[in-house]
C-alpha cells in the first residue's frame, strides 16, 4: 500500500514537472517564480553549477546525498521484489483436477488449528514458497505451562502433508 502509495506521488510530481519545462519549451508562459523563463533557459548557469565546487564540504555531501539516495532505491527495491505472503495454493484435489485456495483463507484456516492446540495463547501463519510447492511459516505463543516440544510435536501431527518451513516457539 505504501508502496503504490509514494510511487504515485513520485510519479505526480515527475509529471506535474516535467510537463510545465514541456511547456515552457514549447512557448507557454511561465509564472514569474518558476525556474525558467523561457525555451532558451537553462536548468542551472554556469554561475549556480559553479558556485560551491571550492567549497570544502560540498563534495562529500554531494556525495553522501547521492549514497543515501542510492541505498534507498536499493532498500525499496529488495522490498518490491521480495515475495511476502503466497496468493494462491494450488491444491490437488485427487481427481485428476486441481483446485486454487486463496492464500490468505488457507493461512486463517491453518493459524486457527494451531490456536486450538493445548497450550498455545496464539498463533500466526504465513505461506511462502510456490503455489504448487507452499510453504507455511508459523509463530506461535505459548502459555506459561506449555512444552513447546509438546506442542511442536502436537503441531507437526495435525499437519498432515503440509510441510511446515519453519516454526518458531515462544513464551
Amino acid at each position: 500500500m505504501v508502496n503504490r502509495v509514494l510511487i504515485g506521488v513520485v510519479g505526480l510530481v515527475l509529471v506535474v514537472v516535467g510537463g510545465s519545462v514541456l511547456a515552457v519549451g514549447l512557448g507557454v508562459r511561465p509564472p514569474s517564480w518558476w525556474i525558467h523563463q523561457g525555451p532558451h533557459d537553462v536548468l542551472l548557469s554556469d554561475a549556480e553549477r559553479t558556485r560551491w565546487r571550492d567549497q570544502g564540504w560540498w563534495w562529500p555531501t554531494v556525495i553522501a546525498v547521492l549514497a543515501v539516495a542510492v541505498l534507498l532505491a536499493l532498500v525499496w527495491l529488495w522490498a518490491v521484489l521480495r515475495r511476502h505472503r503466497l496468493m494462491e495454493v494450488l491444491v490437488d484435489t485427487g481427481d485428476g483436477e486441481s483446485a486454487l485456495l486463496h492464500g490468505r483463507a488457507l493461512e486463517s484456516v491453518l493459524a486457527g488449528e494451531a490456536g486450538q492446540l493445548d497450550g498455545v495463547e496464539r498463533a500466526h501463519v504465513v505461506l511462502t514458497g510456490r503455489r504448487s510447492a507452499p510453504e507455511a511459516r508459523v509463530r506461535l505463543l505459548l502459555a506459561p505451562h506449555a512444552d513447546p516440544g509438546d506442542v511442536l510435536h502436537r503441531l507437526m501431527g495435525r499437519a498432515g502433508s503440509v510441510r511446515l518451513g519453519a516454526v518458531a516457539a515462544s513464551r
